[in-house]
Parts: structure tokens; C-alpha cells; sequence
């Protein structure tokens, strides 16, 4: 069974979205799920995220697997940065790599400050997945190619779906949940 990680983005929590559901069935399914609080938007700075995120880090083997959901994604990769822990698949929701050039750059400057060191987090992943809206209000789609690009993989773009958010209608999220089992299977 695979230890999977869900990362909520700013000013997000684990219980909103498809967060909570996608644990159930994950975990219906044997696995163990954690998603962890994050302080967002008071004391959003990625030195606060890793302080929250390393008690998790003796869960992290070859069998996990990282979702990242929008500045969630780009925690995720500082951690891959880092990481002495070769991971089974990350998946990137609403990802992103750089600033946005909107009004949430300046609650996710510590995350994009420099860039990311692509050829070392690479290594420290067997497979990617970015997954994208191609109306998200937030993200634009230029973003998650970019992404996607710098990973080697192509982006999956879902129509109408926003920010996969529960504004956009994302209290579920079947897709993504036939991916990471489909991963599992392998």
C-alpha cells in the first residue's frame, strides 16, 4: 500500500475541495492519506511550510505519491528539490512555477523566489502528472505548459474546470482519482 500526501494551496485547508473525498476513496482502497494544515494566509512562507511538513517526512518512501493542488505544487517541488527519496509519482493540480503576476504573489513569493532546480527535483520522482483547466481564473493555462514542459510531461487539460476548486464544482474529483489508482497499479 502507498502513502500518499495531499497539499492545499493558499489560503485553502484540508477539508475544502476534493481533498477530503479523495482521501476516503484512497484510503478505502488501503492506502494511507495525509493532508496536512498548512498556515495560509496568515504565516504563508515556505521556511512555515516545511516546518509543518516535517514531522510527515518518515512517511515519505519509493511508494509515495505527492498532490499538489495550485501553490501546493510548487511546495511540493522545493521539496522534491531537497529530497534524498526517490518518490513514485507527483501530480500537480492548478500547478504553477512562477510568480503569476496577480495579487497572489506576494502571499507565494518564498515558494518561486529562485528558480527551481529541474534536473535535481527530476530525479527524485519516477513520474509526473500536471493537471490543468483551461479556464482557470487564477493560473493560466501558459502556466501549467510551462510546467509541464520543465517536468517532461505533458499537461492534462480538462475543459470548464476552473481551478478545480469547490467554486468551479469540485467537491469530487474522479478523474484524478482513476489516475493515481492507475499508477498504483503499476
Amino acid at each position: 500500500m502507498a502513502t500518499i500526501f495531499i497539499i492545499h494551496g493558499s489560503f485553502g485547508n484540508p477539508d475544502e475541495n476534493w481533498y477530503s473525498w479523495l482521501k476516503m476513496e484512497l484510503e478505502k482502497k488501503g492506502h494511507t492519506v495525509f493532508v496536512p494544515p498548512f498556515p495560509t494566509p496568515d504565516g504563508q512562507s515556505l521556511e512555515n511550510w516545511r516546518a509543518v511538513f516535517l514531522p510527515y517526512e518518515l512517511e515519505i518512501t519509493s511508494d509515495t505519491i505527492f498532490i499538489g493542488h495550485s501553490i501546493g505544487a510548487a511546495f511540493l517541488l522545493r521539496f522534491l528539490e531537497q529530497s534524498d527519496v526517490k518518490i513514485r509519482a507527483a501530480f500537480f493540480v492548478s500547478g504553477f512555477a512562477s510568480l503569476l503576476h496577480n495579487e497572489f504573489d506576494a502571499l507565494n513569493r518564498t515558494f518561486l523566489d529562485h528558480p527551481f532546480l529541474w534536473d535535481r527535483l527530476r530525479q527524485h520522482c519516477a513520474q509526473f502528472f500536471v493537471v490543468h483547466g483551461d479556464n482557470d481564473p487564477y493560473v493560466p493555462l501558459s502556466f501549467a505548459q510551462e510546467l509541464a514542459h520543465s517536468l517532461g510531461t505533458k499537461p492534462f487539460i480538462i475543459p470548464d474546470a476552473g481551478h478545480f476548486n469547490e467554486k468551479s464544482g469540485y467537491k469530487q474529483f474522479p478523474l484524478l482519482l482513476e489516475k493515481v489508482l492507475g499508477v498504483l497499479k503499476k
